[in-house]
């Protein structure tokens, strides 16, 4: 979560930060600011401006003129304080010497806090980040040099984070250090960025430096350096992103939500493309690093992921069960690790991340690792912490996703299950027809979302009813709840109305007591073996005097069990559950147009959740 953006070199620094917090800030906005350094200017050799809000309210409060050619900036994402200009980053030292931007959590803050109010500095925010700053000045006032300084400053903190950190009597050059959070380095034509994300530098350079945890580095405008705690050099080289600034803007869109909910039928085959094996009817997958032999040796699958993530790894083990025929189950990672976990060496441990950077799913991964488990990821972004650190994996090739409510890379992360369960399934007993099967219905996914797609303006319709509720049900029967639980979660972070999702049989047992004319169901009714009790279950809710939104296939006779339904083109049964939450992503989106909300960038939420 949190954003950071800095910048070394001939160019003014507070315009290339704020543009790099505009691109950030899906990351977090409730507040911003930033440090400009200008050792030509004796009154003002740094400007700190820093405002509660949206990045262009930071834009609205900056001066004039704000002359300084080093920077760094942050965009927040509260965790310690409520959002205010006093607690926004970037938080500067008692001396005013040292400014500092920081992602992460300091688990040992409050002893910090004490100790510094106990040695006489006057703590001026609630947050964390500011003993950094503190701690830094403390060891430049005992007479380190400025490098040595924020070294010594880490060895006193436990926790995670990514830092900028700069020095007014060093104005050439940004330190910065990570742990637990990620963090990278631009590498322009004489001239250096340091960025949490790619997407703040595109514009300016597509050479990139990952640093990894444990790693420091100190940026000139002429180059950088990386090292250890232990001063030990670390040879980090520049790779090239693949990424564009046209990709990050709207293109002729209202909101990034709607343009990347419409860009999934070009993104999901540009995924399959090359990984459909028609020879042997089966999936290529070489980046799990297991070949036929070792695939076959795991008797149980384990999806670990957070918020959706969870919810498709819910519809993954259905698929994997269905194509393999082995046991599989998904459980959040957030709680994962903290049960102490039996890991089993005929367990294969599946990982789920959009950003790569989940900071509980990275810990279950190192937590699988620690006891000699095989891990693999389903992630979008190359070159990702989670990426890094797994034994093999399947990059979804979503494309960058800004909107916080994630879709297109959702629907890449079922089409990923799909392909690992081929897979799984193929050297077992799933038959070479039936892997043609199911790669033919892989293949038709693309035109089938671009169908659901075509009928938008009748689902913008359905979502302005729905938006009207104070209250509503999702429901979904087997591969059916996991659509559910998807679309209540849709609809809840950009709507913030109350969506609940239930499996269907569990309504009679206790549910139902609250279905009533105010509040709607929206029921996942596909044309499967379950569709007679399907029907029943969304009678049982008409006859309380309850309206059913229905998401079903063609030719599906309903009758009064629904006072609305949504089709959806008929796939594979193992696949259909893909296309049944495409319709779940525009409810959501509509819904939220209609009440006027900030789509694209929910209160209280941040994409890349990168803190416990």
């Amino acid at each position: 979560m949190c954003g950071i953006v800095g910048y070394v070199g001939p160019q003014q620094a507070a315009p290339v930060l704020v543009e790099g917090l505009t691109r950030l800030e899906y990351r977090g906005y409730d507040s911003a600011g930033i440090a400009v350094l200008n050792p030509r200017s004796t009154a003002h050799p740094s400007r700190v401006v820093r405002a509660k809000g949206r990045v262009r309210d930071l834009e609205a409060a900056l001066p004039a003129r704000l002359a300084g050619t080093v920077g760094i900036g942050h965009t927040r994402w509260a965790t310690h304080g409520e959002p205010s200009e006093r607690n926004a980053h970037p938080h500067t030292s008692f001396d005013g010497r040292v400014h500092v931007v920081h992602n992460g959590i300091i688990d040992n803050f409050h002893a910090l806090r004490s100790r510094l109010t106990a040695d006489g500095v006057e703590l001026t925010s609630d947050t964390d980040t500011e003993v950094i700053a503190h701690l830094v000045a403390r060891e430049l006032a005992a007479g380190q040099g400025f490098e040595d300084a924020v070294r010594a400053a880490v060895t006193q903190i436990d926790g995670t984070y990514a830092l900028a950190v700069t020095d007014v009597q060093n104005p050439d050059r940004i330190v910065v250090a990570r742990n637990g959070s990620p963090l990278l380095l631009g590498v322009g034509d004489g001239e250096m960025f340091v960025a949490s994300d790619a997407a703040a530098i595109v514009r300016h350079t597509s050479q990139v430096v990952l640093l990894d945890d444990g790693d420091f580095a100190s940026v000139t405008a002429d180059g950088f350096r990386t090292f250890t705690n232990d001063e030990e050099h670390t040879a980090r080289d520049a790779v090239t992103i693949d990424l564009t600034v046209e990709e990050l803007e709207l293109g002729g869109h209202a909101h990034f939500m709607h343009k990347e909910i419409h860009e999934q039928p070009e993104t999901v085959e540009r995924m399959l493309s090359g990984r459909l094996d028609d020879r042997f009817g089966t999936a290529k997958l070489d980046g799990l690093n297991l070949d036929p032999r070792q695939l076959r040796r795991f008797t149980r699958v384990k999806i670990l992921g957070c918020g959706s993530a969870y919810y498709v790894g819910q519809l993954g083990a259905s698929m994997i069960e269905d194509l393999a025929r082995i046991p599989a189950d998904a459980e959040p990672a957030s709680e994962f690790r903290y049960r102490n976990p039996i890991i089993e060496p005929s367990t294969l441990y599946v990982v789920v991340s959009q950003s790569g950077e989940t900071a509980d799913t990275l810990f279950a991964v190192r937590e699988v690792q620690r006891k000699g488990g095989t891990v693999v990821g389903l992630v979008n972004a190359v070159g990702s912490s989670i990426a890094r650190e797994v034994d093999g994996g399947i990059y979804l090739h979503a494309g960058p996703e800004v909107a916080v409510a994630s879709t297109k890379a959702l629907t890449h992360m079922g089409v990923g299950f799909a392909l690992l369960a081929l897979a799984l399934g193929r050297v077992r007993d799933l038959s070479f027809a039936d892997g043609k099967r199911i790669i033919a219905g892989l293949r038709a996914i693309p035109g089938q979302i671009a169908q659901i797609l075509g009928d938008e303006e009748d689902l913008s319709a359905a979502a302005k009813e729905l938006s009207e509720a104070p209250s509503l049900f999702f429901i979904g029967r087997v591969r059916g709840y996991p659509v559910a639980r998807e679309g209540a979660q849709k609809f809840k972070e950009i709507t913030y109305r109350h969506a609940e999702a239930y499996p269907t049989s569990e309504l009679k047992h206790g549910p139902l007591a609250l279905i009533s004319p105010e509040l709607p169901t929206v029921a996942i009714m596909p044309a499967d073996d379950l569709l007679e009790r399907n029907i029943t279950a969304a009678q049982e809710i008409r006859a309380r005097g309850g309206a059913v939104v229905a998401i079903t296939h063609p030719g599906v006779e309903l009758g009064d069990a629904a006072t609305a339904r949504i089709e959806v083109p008929r796939n594979e049964v193992e696949l259909d559950p893909i296309l049944l939450t495409i319709p779940t992503q525009l409810l959501g989106y509509h819904a939220a147009v209609a009440l006027g909300e900030d789509v694209d960038r929910p209160r209280n939420l941040a994409k890349s959740v990168t803190v416990e």
